[in-house]
């Protein structure tokens, strides 16, 4: 057999260690900041029973479902993080404490269309909020004072946290006397990426009569600053009681968000923010950039009635956000958009010359139980080498330890990025690096 051609499979994301570096410490400022938010980690098994995955029946998603050929073949991949929690929230009930706040960061698989920034494997990061019966919608406001802190820090450009209350939209429709009203969620949500035109043509294709076309079109055109957008709201005479709670609640939910600490100019009431799922029940939510709209929602969620009914008779109220990450990475990174860029983790390379080996670990040892990343470098090659192994890394400092060092107990440091060489003490070369 000859030798196979190396090539990962198409739809998953292999990276160069400079950029894993960037990745890891984008996934660390996500979850330092759900940690700081006070929601607890759970991790899950990769794979599900079909039973389990399967048990809200059919649509798109479930045709991307990876399935395990094993023996009993009732297993498949997980292809989101929320089915796996409400299992897992049904079957650990009695040992959680309510409400119950839990964060988790990792992969799952859909069999995606093969399309550049699309991806079969791919991290998330999840948090949801999940009450026994009740949940206060204060909650609600929370979860966009955690995506403007997250984003705030990794990226450089202005974004928009895009929320509206599903109850609103559907008291709308329901004083229209319109029926299929999860169908037209669907097609409205997709305004963002084909205009409101399309949407609007798409609606008139379901057999939806041009006056009732025109007023929701009227609807979804009511913009201006979110306190206007409330009062003309509350001045709707419909006689809607679901139109009016979500009214209240997107209202609460605003104010609140500003109490939280989310800038005005930060977050936007968008009535066309639908999810187009059957899935949510109440506050949406739908992050943007301003500058690149393109790219579409970058953090997504909100509010759900029952999150477990398939597997338990709890009732089990919640909301919940989450983060693509590995897609956010790539658009990121092609755009150049992260704030920073981290992309060096070793501090040093210490270098021994010829009979000084021993002197380089005991180096080694008092470096890093001070907290430093460094390495020696063991091999036999040339200075020039040696510099560019530790330039081709990033690393900014090289140690270098020859026979007058060690017998003065001092230490030779060339900063790479300036050139500069000194020899000093390990007390100030602790302060260098």
């Amino acid at each position: 057999m000859g030798i196979i051609k190396p090539n990962n499979v198409v739809g998953t994301m292999e990276l160069l260690p400079s950029e894993q570096i960037l990745f890891d410490d984008i996934k660390n400022t996500i979850e330092n900041a759900f940690k700081a938010s006070g929601f607890l980690p759970i991790d899950t098994p990769v794979f599900e029973k079909n039973e389990v995955l399967f048990a809200k029946g059919g649509g798109e998603t479930t045709k991307q479902i990876f399935k395990i050929d094993s023996e009993s073949k009732d297993i498949s991949l997980r292809f989101d993080l929320t089915v796996p929690l409400a299992r897992y929230v049904a079957q650990h009930f009695s040992d959680l404490n309510f409400p119950f706040r839990r964060y988790h960061i990792s992969k799952v698989y859909r069999g995606e269309r093969n399309q550049k920034g699309r991806y079969k494997e791919f991290y998330q990061c999840d948090i949801d909020i999940i009450g026994n019966g009740k949940l206060d919608i204060r909650n609600d406001a929370e979860l966009p004072f955690i995506i403007y802190q997250i984003f705030s820090n990794i990226i450089n450009d202005k974004f928009y946290i895009n929320f509206s209350n599903l109850k609103v939209i559907n008291g709308f429709f329901e004083y229209l006397e319109i029926e299929n009203k999860s169908e037209i969620l669907r097609i409205i949500d997709k305004i963002e990426k084909i205009g409101k035109e399309k949407v609007l043509d798409e609606l008139f294709g379901l057999g939806i009569s041009l006056d009732k076309i025109e007023k929701i079109s009227d609807f979804l055109s009511i913009s201006g600053e979110n306190s206007n957008i409330l009062e003309t709201l509350g001045k709707f005479d419909i006689g809607n009681e679901e139109f009016f709670v979500g009214v209240e609640e997107l209202e609460k939910v605003y104010e609140y968000m500003k109490l939280f600490g989310v800038p005005e100019e930060c977050m936007k009431i968008n009535l066309s923010i639908t999810r187009g799922l059957d899935y949510y029940t109440g506050t949406v939510y739908e992050t943007f950039l301003e500058s690149y709209k393109e790219l579409g929602s970058i953090c997504s969620g909100g509010r759900y009635d029952n999150l477990a009914s398939n597997y338990t008779t709890q009732i089990l109220p919640g909301v919940g956000i989450s983060i693509g990450l590995t897609r956010l990475f790539y658009q990121l990174l092609d755009k150049n958009l992260f704030k920073n860029t981290k992309d060096k983790m070793i501090n040093a390379l210490i270098i021994p010359m010829e009979n000084c080996f021993d002197y380089g670990i005991k180096l080694l040892n008092l470096l890093r139980n001070n907290g430093k990343i460094v390495q020696v470098y063991f091999e036999d090659a040339k200075m020039k080498k040696k510099i560019s192994y530790a330039d081709k890394l990033n690393i900014p400092f090289i140690i270098i330890l020859g026979e007058d060092e060690k017998e003065k107990n001092l230490y030779t440091l060339k900063n790479l990025h300036t050139g500069e060489q000194v020899t000093v003490s390990y007390d100030e070369l602790i302060n260098l690096i």
